[in-house]
């Protein structure tokens, strides 16, 4: 009794810890982790006057997700009640909106396209450093090494880069803040869209692996990555499909797709989920009370036409060059993936060219393989076909399976890329893909702490990029090695197939 209790009063502990961190790093003034915003013109400047040396910086937020992993694990093994009001989350999100971005620069990015485009320039085709001369106070702003890059985010994200850009004129903090403002709002929207159309004994797991995952909070929250308003879109197609069940509502789910898309081409994996949630519902899905059933290659139709009616419109009008840095980066190996020893290794055999080639197409079977075998290691939380929104659980699940193997996988991952995998999570039933994932999240976290290429000691740059280059890869690996071992053993075990919609089957743990 006594070390139930004790456990039960760590996981709140290491949260407010863990959170303190983060908060601390974020209302303190400019340092290795966080670029220099300054003017505050009517934005939220700094709120402590403490600067964290780059050291202290990387020891504090190492500190962080580590404890926050450890909260997360906590809450997965306790699986508490879901929080009673929004004050917590609202809470939070206030003081999310004090502190400024840190983690990476890519928010300063973010501002420059779209002050690019609020002036009537291509973000796709024109690199920050040229805009102006480079002398415009917001895109002279960015830091290497993304100061020669064009965008590489889609037309919806750059419209909203434009709209924060256009409130904040020459002020960079005032743009950044706004783009936090929808960076916030968005975080909120996931956990409402959850609560309601996951089933109610889902919402304590909305709770651990989101509303209160201080990974989640500080990489991308805090961070104030574009991943969260994607991740948002991205759990409102899915919303849109189990709630309105017919082809008028898969029309608008695929619209909203195509907006997910618009903002990170990677994020219309979740009309794969949807589709795939549909054939586990069976081929008629759920007829609604009174009404014609509906096939599912109807409804499939109307989602990709849906998708295709934002974006193609919305790609039209970002011209030709939407897809151009994207075509370039398609080839990056990041430093912290288990592809980059490969690369080192081949490329002085193969040539460069080659091996990065390889990579890629090597990359993409390991993607399919791990997502299969996730697959095999998970079910969606149960709910009956006829019950309202049944097609939730499967179509989250299929994305959440999906989205960690390309994570995984990836030739190029950051840690924000696993945004959508947490906000998905929560419709899969408990198991040891959250480990997998936490696993996963903690290590990228770490790997890139401080997060920003300038403002370290060399001690700080040996020590961090130590870590990312020779201690993530081989971590990553053996997750790697985790699923495909525990997926082999699983898919081995009678009745380790599919699972039925609506089923009841509790997973082998």
């Amino acid at each position: 009794m006594a070390a139930g209790l004790s456990t039960r009063a760590a996981r709140p502990a290491l949260l407010g810890i863990a959170l303190a961190l983060l908060l601390l790093v974020g209302a303190s003034r400019p340092n290795a982790a966080q670029p220099d915003l300054a003017p505050a013109g009517w934005a939220p400047g700094p709120l402590l006057p403490v600067t964290l040396a780059p050291a202290a910086v990387t020891a504090v937020l190492w500190t962080a997700y580590v404890l926050g992993a450890l909260a997360v694990w906590l809450g997965l093994r306790e699986r508490p009640a879901a929080l009673r009001t929004w004050w917590v989350p609202a809470g939070l999100a206030a003081l999310a909106l004090l502190t400024a971005p840190f983690g990476s620069a890519d928010h300063v990015n973010y501002l420059a396209y779209g002050r690019i485009l609020d002036q009537g320039g291509d973000p796709w085709l024109v690199s920050p450093d040229r805009w102006a001369g480079g002398a415009d106070p917001v895109t002279s702003r960015v830091e290497a090494p993304w100061t020669e890059e064009p965008s590489i985010y889609g037309p919806v994200a750059t419209l909203l880069h434009g709209l924060a850009a256009a409130v904040g004129g020459a002020n960079l903090r005032e743009g950044v803040w706004v783009w936090q403002v929808l960076v916030v709002l968005a975080w909120l929207a996931v956990r409402a869209l959850l609560r309601g159309t996951l089933p109610p004994d889902a919402r304590g797991r909305v709770d651990v692996l989101w509303t209160l995952n201080p990974l989640v909070l500080g990489i991308a929250v805090l961070g104030a990555h574009v991943d969260v308003v994607a991740t948002a879109l991205a759990v409102a197609v899915v919303a849109v499909a189990a709630r309105w069940t017919g082809p008028g509502g898969a029309v608008v789910a695929g619209a909203v797709a195509g907006l997910a898309a618009g903002t990170k081409i990677t994020y219309a994996v979740v009309l794969v989920g949807v589709l795939a949630g549909w054939w586990a519902l069976g081929r008629e899905g759920r007829p609604a009370r009174g009404r014609t059933r509906w096939l599912p290659p109807v409804r499939a139709v109307a989602l990709l036409a849906g998708a295709l009616l934002t974006a193609v419109p919305l790609h039209r009008w970002a011209g030709p060059h939407v897809f151009d840095q994207l075509d370039r980066s398609r080839e990056a190996v990041s430093l912290a993936t288990p592809w980059r020893p490969l690369l080192e290794a081949a490329r002085p055999a193969l040539g460069d060219a080659t091996t990065r080639t390889l990579i890629g197409l090597g990359a993409a079977v390991v993607a399919v393989v791990l997502a299969w075998l996730l697959l095999r290691l998970c079910r969606p939380v149960p709910v009956a076909r006829s019950a309202p929104r049944a097609l939730a659980p499967p179509a989250l699940w299929v994305t959440a399976c999906l989205a960690l193997a390309y994570a995984l996988s990836a030739p190029y991952s950051l840690p924000w890329y696993d945004v959508l995998v947490w906000a998905a999570l929560p419709a899969v039933l408990p198991g040891v893909v959250d480990l997998v994932a936490l696993g996963r999240l903690a290590v990228m976290a770490c790997a890139y702490v401080p997060g920003r290429v300038l403002g370290m000691t060399p001690t700080v740059e040996s020590v961090t990029l130590g870590f990312r280059r020779l201690v993530a890869p081989w971590l990553s690996l053996a997750l790697w090695a985790v699923v495909i071992g525990l997926g082999v053993r699983r898919g081995s075990r009678p009745g380790s197939g599919p699972p039925r919609a609506g089923g009841r089957r509790t997973p082998t743990r």
